[in-house]
């Protein structure tokens, strides 16, 4: 299964649809605002995250936020947005923001790590074996160069273009190697192990058209997503702040994910809220739960 959805060739039959996706795009306020807005945002879902923070505390904003990862991130929309909150496109006038190259694999041989892999990557043969931290923490504004704080990963199977003050990783998230060049990644003398202060997660699969196959892609999904958090999101109790240790999760609408966010989500969260931002189309059966407060009693 692909993620997050590619490009195809239209068929006849198709023209129609794609007439009229056309011009919706034209009429769309936020795609019209994304190509005017001075920040730049890649994506149109980018004013999504902007309003779920925005309405939801401002989770993105509390000075104990130093460690972000972005699940499913390109083209790099919500990357951005984090990075803007975080600080790194807030260069001194005058200077310019120095981009950072992304972070990618060498070639690298299969490795067996003994463990079932999901079905969406039954073909896959390689997995990140290397990586090459960078100190963004070090960089020095005087020179022109960053201001931020913390560390932001953006990982997907796409490549995704540099982002100011964002390491990107162009790999799957669901292997071991790469969960563990995102820890080398994020350790540092104030986070020795390499834990994770927000998970993000904007993916979803490609749209077959049968509702129950859709539903189920948009389930393991959503499971993947909270695996990856139990095994690296920072508790509530060590940050210190009831709502602290963030999941955010885009789903689609269904008893299936109800029963989902009953049986993982609630239990093993202070709070969980679903949220439709106004910037998602109306059509659109998509949502997002907003987890807060990781307090895991899984075993």
């Amino acid at each position: 299964m692909v993620f997050r959805q590619s490009l195809i060739r239209l068929s006849e039959k198709s023209k129609s649809k794609s007439a009229s996706w056309a011009s919706r795009q034209f009429r769309d306020p936020y795609v019209k605002k994304r190509l005017s807005d001075p920040m730049a945002y890649r994506a149109r879902s980018a004013f999504k995250l902007l309003e779920i923070n925005d309405e939801s505390n401002k989770f993105l904003e509390y000075p104990d936020v130093n460690a972000v990862v972005d699940l499913g991130a390109a083209p790099g929309g919500w990357s951005q947005v984090v990075a803007d909150k975080l600080g790194w496109n807030r260069s001194p006038p005058g200077l310019m923001p120095l981009s950072r190259n992304p972070v990618t694999p060498k070639e690298s041989h299969p490795i067996d790590n003994g463990t079932k892999r999901k079905k969406w990557n039954s073909k896959r043969t390689e997995e990140l074996d290397y990586f090459d931290p960078l100190n963004i923490d070090s960089l020095d504004p005087n020179t022109g160069n960053m201001t931020g704080r913390g560390t932001i990963i953006a990982v997907d199977l796409l490549k995704i273009e540099s982002i100011p003050g964002v390491q990107t990783l162009q790999a799957d998230f669901l292997l071991s190697s790469t969960t563990l060049a995102i820890k080398n990644l994020l350790r540092s003398h104030d986070n020795p192990d390499g834990k994770v202060d927000v998970v993000l997660s904007d993916m979803a699969a490609n749209v077959s058209g049968n509702n129950a196959h859709d539903i189920e892609d948009s389930l393991q999904i959503c499971e993947a997503v909270f695996e990856f958090a139990t095994n690296h999101l920072r508790t509530a109790e060590s940050i210190g702040r009831r709502r602290g240790g963030v999941l955010l999760m885009k789903f689609f609408a269904h008893p299936l994910l109800e029963q989902f966010k009953d049986d993982k989500l609630k239990p093993n969260f202070n709070h969980v809220s679903y949220i439709k931002p106004s910037s998602s189309r109306a059509t659109s059966r998509e949502g997002y739960y907003l987890c807060q407060g990781w307090r895991p009693t899984l075993p």
